[in-house]
């Protein structure tokens, strides 16, 4: 090791007015009439400190009135009036331009809210009184041949009763619902008013076998839209389009892209709509062999198929092993393909019984059954249109179950039926969602880390050469695609699930959980480790395990509640508990190597609103609480202080990586594996960025520590010298030693468990 020069410090200011036209880093806020553009234009310098180049915004179209989260949207044509209107997006956009940051907007192009009034959803509203011939009516995907010639409108929360219906001009009121009037029945008798119109409301039980609309998984409050149609998208998009053009979002992205009928046809035209600098990313989930098609013109997708190889990289497998052993010696309960596959046969035969009941009234009784296998057995999320035939892994398993001749007939009529075969993708898609994050994430439980979105819990762990091969392919692939570790949607935050993951290296960690109930007492105990001593402790857990057992649907469910359960439920979080002192350290090098390999490796990193610092939450509405930003912590960071405690800790790393990418992105160039020499090199997970930086992370602490640590591993460097990037201290960001040709494991990471080094300019 030699002393270097000293070197220029890392920038806490962002540069006024410059906006890169593709995102260096992301930073997304969700908006509520609470926390309205006037919150978001005030959050600016903070993250424009930190070193994000983008502020990503929650969908900011008109929605239902009270919406905490927008993707009800009412009306393509407006900005949400309750979050300060165009005006107020507007000058959000001029305060973010002047502190050098753009804007991305969260599109739906998949649905639309059936509101409360209806009227604020003004397409569906008129398809409502003018029937199939409406001009509206090519908005929704409607089988009026199955709803006898009538839209099944199952929003009430009684039965239909013609004695609590009252005409009121144009206007029919049930309860406080009002439907829109068929043209000319105002003033016929009630019954055959009724008969006349071109709905029917109901119940809204009736909508799990009789819905004949296409909606938004097994949510009948939220109708499919056919953006497909050039005139629907047209329509749709028109506001959007504008806002892109006249400067306001700098980038998009596409909530659901897998609910379209045509993914890449719609992709196509919204590329043409907003030109090829925009930056455009999917939210995609993307099985672990599953690759995105080639020709979507996108940057890539919204990350989770990073937050997997992220999170997967730091989990032990034999300890994930071992948790699932125990979990199914304890609880009784069958192993993760076993619970996917039961999941998915519940819920397409339950939950999307009118769904499936489309699909083979469509193919006829013949091809029904082999309808259904396919769906049940299909491995990745859905196919497109184009592909030209199912999956024949999928293909073979359903014809084990239905026959062969009949699974060929499908996969003949996908080819030939463009409907059907968007109809069975789409489906497909709401299946795949619903039953695996919405179930069986929720009933498998050895590990809950592992359970999450993108991820496959039956295989949690990922070996080192797979997470350099996959960021290898990004790289080469998609290098400006979305990566993520934290999100509105993560069912735990990163905090959360590094702590959690922590069992995994060892998994008497979790004891013996049993007791009446024991697949929620493993629930229960990984959820409290993994949330810790936070303030609302108790009512924060007890709402996450209520939603997780509902979800589960072992014993209660949402539409069937088991009240006295529920009240067991309630009781069962468990006394407060903090993971003992090994754990709690192989927990920080967990979430300090995530956050690292995050903001280092390829892609454009997205932190959730105030993931920098320590950010414990649980599933929505948990991690949908106003956010909360340490300006404080990182104005004493830049003053000079040193970081105190892990959230600091992890203030400093964060801000460090996010401000070097913005002022120099060229270091981010490039990709190589890095292999260390020694009795410990498994633990070290180490690469370069080819343009100058290098990132060393420890895997599997807790196990290194007990096999006597790094002793004499060292890692090699590849040419130049190589100087640590250290948080951000005031005049000096960068340390005292330097590097050449390699370096002793046990200094370079003796004060933290992570380590990222630039290499010195004019060297190498």
């Amino acid at each position: 090791m030699s002393r270097p020069e000293k070197q220029s410090t890392v920038r806490s200011g962002a540069r006024a007015g410059a906006v890169p036209a593709a995102p260096s880093a992301t930073y997304r806020l969700q908006l509520t009439p609470e926390q309205p553009f006037s919150a978001a234009a005030a959050a600016v310098p903070h993250i424009a400190s930190l070193g994000a180049s983008h502020l990503h915004l929650s969908p900011v179209l008109e929605a239902v009135p009270g919406s905490l989260h927008g993707y009800d949207v009412t009306d393509h044509t407006r900005v949400r009036e309750e979050l300060g209107g165009e005006a107020g997006l507007r000058a959000l956009a001029d305060s973010a331009r002047e502190h050098g940051l753009g804007l991305v907007l969260d599109i739906v192009p998949n649905h639309m809210a059936v509101p409360y009034p209806l009227r604020l959803n003004r397409p569906l509203w008129e398809v409502l009184r003018e029937g199939p011939r409406s001009p509206s009516a090519r908005w929704f995907d409607i089988d009026w041949e199955a709803g006898g010639g009538k839209v099944l409108l199952p929003l009430l929360d009684r039965p239909f009763d013609p004695a609590d219906c009252t005409v009121d001009g144009e206007v029919l009121r049930h309860g406080t619902w009002e439907f829109p009037l068929r043209p000319g029945t105002a003033g016929l008798p009630l019954p055959e008013l009724l008969a006349e119109q071109w709905y029917r409301p109901a119940h809204w039980r009736t909508a799990r076998t009789e819905l004949n609309y296409r909606r938004f998984f097994t949510i009948a409050q939220l109708i499919g839209v056919r953006v497909e149609d050039p005139e629907v998208f047209a329509a749709s998009h028109a506001k959007v389009l504008e806002l892109v053009r006249d400067g306001v979002a700098a980038g998009l992205r596409i909530d659901h892209v897998d609910g379209l009928a045509d993914p890449e046809g719609y992709l196509r035209r919204l590329r043409a709509g907003v030109g090829d600098g925009c930056w455009v990313v999917v939210e995609k989930i993307l099985g672990r062999r599953e690759r995105l098609p080639a020709g979507w013109p996108v940057a890539g997708t919204t990350g989770y198929d990073a937050l997997h190889r992220i999170d997967g990289v730091f989990t032990c497998p034999d300890g994930a092993a071992e948790l699932d052993r125990r979990f199914r010696e304890s609880t009784g309960l069958a192993g993760w393909r076993e619970t996917a596959r039961a999941c998915t046969r519940e819920v397409l035969e339950g939950d999307l019984a009118a769904e499936l009941a489309t699909l083979e009234r469509a193919a006829g009784p013949e091809l029904a059954p082999a309808v259904r296998e396919l769906l049940v057995a299909y491995p990745v999320y859905r196919p497109y249109p184009g592909d030209g035939r199912l999956d024949p892994r999928a293909a073979a398993e359903a014809a084990r179950q239905a026959g062969a001749a009949a699974v060929d007939g499908v996969r003949e009529l996908v080819k030939a039926d463009a409907g059907f075969a968007a109809r069975f993708s789409q489906t497909s898609a709401a299946l795949r969602a619903k039953s695996l994050e919405d179930r069986a994430f929720y009933r498998y439980a050895p590990l809950l880390s592992a359970a999450e979105v993108g991820a496959d819990p039956g295989r949690p762990a990922v070996s080192p050469g797979e997470f350099h091969a996959y960021c290898t392919a990004l790289e080469r692939d998609w290098p400006r695609t979305g990566t993520v570790l934290s999100t509105h949607d993560t069912k735990r935050s990163a905090d959360v699930r590094a702590r959690i993951s922590a069992l995994s290296q060892d998994p008497g960690l979790m004891g013996r959980p049993g007791g009446p109930d024991p697949q929620l007492a493993w629930v229960a105990r990984q959820t409290a480790l993994g949330l810790g001593e936070v303030p609302e402790r108790e009512e924060r857990l007890s709402g996450a395990l209520l939603k997780a057992v509902r979800e589960a649907a072992l014993r209660t469910s949402w539409t069937e509640p088991d009240e006295a359960y529920e009240e067991v439920v309630a009781a069962c979080v468990p006394d407060p508990e903090e993971l003992p002192k090994e754990a709690a350290e192989a927990a920080r090098a967990n979430l300090l190597g995530m956050v690292l390999l995050h903001l280092a490796m390829p892609g454009v990193p997205e932190l959730y609103q105030g993931s920098e610092s320590e950010y414990r939450a649980l599933v929505d509405p948990d991690n949908r609480r106003p956010a909360v930003f340490p300006r404080e912590a990182l104005a004493r960071l830049d003053a000079g202080a040193a970081p105190r405690g892990q959230a600091e800790e992890k203030l400093a790393l964060t801000a460090a990586l996010l401000r070097l990418r913005r002022d120099r992105p060229a270091l981010f160039s490039g990709y190589a594996p890095l292999a260390a020499r020694g009795p410990a090199g498994a633990h070290c997970l180490a690469f370069t960025r080819t343009g100058g930086l290098v990132a060393v992370a420890t895997r599997l602490s807790l196990r290194l520590a007990r096999a006597g640590g790094w002793r004499d591993t060292v890692l090699p460097l590849p040419p130049g010298r190589w100087v640590p990037l250290l948080p951000p201290t005031g005049a000096e960001a960068y340390g005292a030693e330097a590097y050449e040709g390699e370096a002793r494991l046990a200094d370079l990471l003796s004060a933290r468990p992570v380590a990222a080094l630039v290499r010195a300019e004019g060297t190498g």
